[in-house]
């Protein structure tokens, strides 16, 4: 269940990985992309740390909300709409409710509608809807498990953005979304929320 205290701790601990790890998302970016995704990422999470800190929020929404704000407007490249669609989108499901499976869901559907990407495309939607489909079937959700479902992404052909331009070239590559998404997806696990 989401609450605002781990909402609010997830998105503490998403920011502080990106930050940390901002030059190897741009490493992966770099062969396949434009090479600007960590540091793109590493903007906005700065943008977003420094928002959420010392904030009164009272319901789960208004800090998905705020989360939403912050990244669509200092990442820039297409991580920041499609970050900021996720986040819109489980605002708008956790006026609903605070499970984790629908709002989850509710971000993949935002990312999905945003980008137009499917399963198997090469993007972040491969590492949203593992994690859709563990919720589902009420699977343990560990950060190995993580791990290999962004690594699973290296065996694809991208078929959407920058990198869909290589084709066969793409092949062999982590997708840089996938990994700054498995950073998300391991924040939500070490601050209890899966």
């Amino acid at each position: 269940m989401f609450t605002v205290e781990n909402t609010l701790k997830a998105l503490q601990l998403f920011s502080q990985k990106v930050e940390d790890n901002h030059v190897y998302l741009s490493e992966l970016d770099t062969p396949i992309g434009d090479g600007d995704h960590g540091f793109n990422m590493n903007r906005g999470v700065k943008a977003l740390s420094s928002a959420l800190e010392g904030q009164d929020f009272n319901e789960v929404f208004e800090v998905f909300q705020k989360a939403a704000m912050e990244l669509m407007s200092n990442v820039g490249g297409a991580s920041g709409p499609l970050y900021g669609s996720a986040m819109l989108s489980m605002a708008k499901k956790a006026k609903e409710t605070t499970d984790v499976l629908p709002i989850v869901q509710a971000g993949l559907e935002g990312i999905q509608k945003r980008g137009q990407a499917q399963v198997g495309d090469k993007t972040m939607v491969d590492v949203w809807q593992q994690v859709v489909d563990a919720l589902e079937k009420d699977e343990t959700i560990d950060a190995n498990k993580i791990t290999q479902w962004v690594e699973s992404t290296k065996d694809l052909k991208a078929n959407k953005g920058r990198a869909s331009y290589l084709g066969e070239r793409s092949v062999g590559y982590i997708d840089p979304g996938s990994q700054s998404s498995g950073y998300f997806f391991e924040s939500l696990l070490e601050a209890g929320v899966i």
